[in-house]
């Protein structure tokens, strides 16, 4: 029997899944660290505690399984995009890591532009826009705030990307990766030149550019010692989270979608085609699926709003059943009652990490279950954002598949039918990035042929859910209000600030 094993660097835990030769999903394990936030807006960790947990995590995945190690074919990664990891010339860790979810570099992000030149500038050099999670104006943040520290930086490296180099030796960024920095020229698959020119940044500082399914070495005879793997292990590079997930939602050919209801919301569509949006809207990257990209709008409070709502607005005093017990008995619409899901800013469409979460339209008549059921539409709305700047980039939309914790919900998977106006489907898996990095991890070593082979027949398609036409005719005048409040009071958002 051959293994793959998949491991995913998240933001607060690391998890492993171990999947034999069949696909079949023999053990998982995860293990918590914690996230600092020295100051408002700030979020960082020590990437010494993702490799303390990595170590742990894959030892006992073995030890408590009675895996032979020698059968574990190959080791592959998922991680946090963006989040950027500091070493000196001795590959010694700099200072904490900041992470995707950090907003204190603003002011970098509008020296990008004024170096670049302008989002169409910056669109036709790395097919993104400058905003505050990615990688560059976290380098620019390091330059000009710790100047000392900025003076020992040798390398900048992913989450991932530094547990594989703990594990190898060996220095590496893949595509799909390297495409969240703003450093990547996407179409070339590789860093840019002009762009680095611009930025005033040494090439040198970025690793060497990786396929996903590149093998970069075995595991070294220490990081043997230290995990419990074998040195027969093969390494595999691995992808972003996204891409990652993206493959374990069967999301590799044109025509899926993959919308999720996670802490976070995210739509992703699988295109071949590098069509850059020149106003920065809505996202291009490569794809762990070589030759091949993916659009992608972010959606920063999903699932996060619905758990700030029961958490903070009702005091944990609903379960989710009751939860949705409650907006269920609500008509479609809220009666009025419209929610922007701001609550941390916001990243697709609008890109304004000074936006916040709105009730709007709040009456007498309105109870607890039209505040619940707003939240769930208004999150919908959002991700509905992304999916029509992803058409209008002229991508063919066959499927579109729901996933993550709120897909749980059949209210909510109903109500993110009728605004889409499509049919969603739901499938057979809900591992993770995980998943897809153990499937990168086959892939690379042999153990599967090819992504598509290996993803159509594990993935799979488990329930539909169509769209209740009246529903849709009232969602598409409520999303007409919906659109129409950020253009409203973005202004009054920078006066909040």
């Amino acid at each position: 029997m051959q293994y793959s094993l998949g491991l995913d660097i998240g933001t607060s835990a690391v998890k492993a899944l171990l999947m034999d030769q069949n696909g079949e999903i023999v053990a998982e394990n995860s293990e918590g660290y914690l996230l600092a936030t020295p100051q408002s807006g700030w979020a960082e960790q020590n990437p010494e505690d993702w490799w303390e947990a990595s170590q742990k995590v894959i030892k006992d995945l073995i030890s408590e399984n009675e895996i032979d190690n020698s059968k574990i074919e190959a080791i592959s990664f998922s991680g946090q995009m963006h989040s950027s990891v500091f070493l000196d010339k001795n590959m010694e860790i700099i200072r904490p890591a900041i992470l995707w979810s950090d907003t204190r570099t603003s002011a970098e992000c509008e020296e990008i532009y004024e170096r670049v030149g302008g989002i169409e500038k910056l669109a036709e050099l790395v097919s993104n826009p400058a905003l505050e999670g990615f990688t560059a104006p976290k380098i620019l943040w390091l330059r000009n705030n710790e100047p000392e520290n900025f003076k020992k930086l040798e390398k900048v490296l992913l989450p991932k990307d530094y547990i594989r180099y703990k594990l190898s030796g060996e220095l590496g960024m893949d595509l799909s990766d390297a495409a969240g920095t703003l450093l990547c020229d996407v179409k070339a698959e590789d860093w840019s030149a002009e762009m680095m020119e611009k930025l005033e940044l040494e090439k040198s500082i970025m690793p060497p550019v990786l396929k996903s399914v590149d093998i970069v070495g075995p595991v070294t005879a220490e990081a043997a010692e230290q995990t419990g793997l074998s040195t027969s292990t093969k390494i595999v590079a691995g992808g972003a989270d996204n891409a990652c997930g993206s493959i374990g939602s069967g999301i590799i050919k044109a025509g899926r979608v993959m919308a999720s209801l996670g802490s976070s919301g995210v739509v992703v569509a699988q295109t071949d085609q590098a069509k850059a949006d020149p106003e920065g809207r809505i996202h291009l990257f490569n794809h762990a699926v070589p030759n091949s990209y993916y659009m992608m709008g972010v959606v920063l409070s999903a699932g996060m709003s619905f758990k700030w709502m029961k958490e903070e607005m009702f005091n944990n005093e609903l379960d989710f059943e009751q939860l949705n017990k409650e907006a269920a008995a609500v008509a479609a619409g809220s009666e009025g009652l419209t929610f922007l899901p701001y609550l941390y800013g916001e990243r697709t469409p609008h890109a304004d990490a000074d936006a916040r979460g709105v009730f709007f339209g709040i009456s007498g008549k309105h109870q607890r279950g039209h505040f619940i059921r707003s939240v769930m539409e208004g999150v919908s709305f959002a991700l509905k954002d992304s999916l029509e700047l992803i058409k209008a980039r002229g991508v063919e939309i066959d499927e579109i598949r729901l996933i993550g914790g709120g897909a749980n919900s059949e209210l909510w998977q109903q109500i993110t039918a009728d605004i889409f106006g499509e049919t969603i489907s739901l499938i057979n898996i809900e591992q993770g990035p995980a998943f897809g990095a153990a499937i990168i991890a086959g892939v690379g070593a042999g153990v599967f042929s090819d992504f598509e082979s290996i993803v159509e027949e594990l993935v799979e398609v488990v329930k539909t859910v169509e769209p209740i036409t009246e529903n849709v005719k009232k969602y598409r005048r409520n999303y007409e209000i919906y659109q129409g409040l950020y253009g409203d009071l973005k202004d009054r958002f920078k006066d909040l600030k």
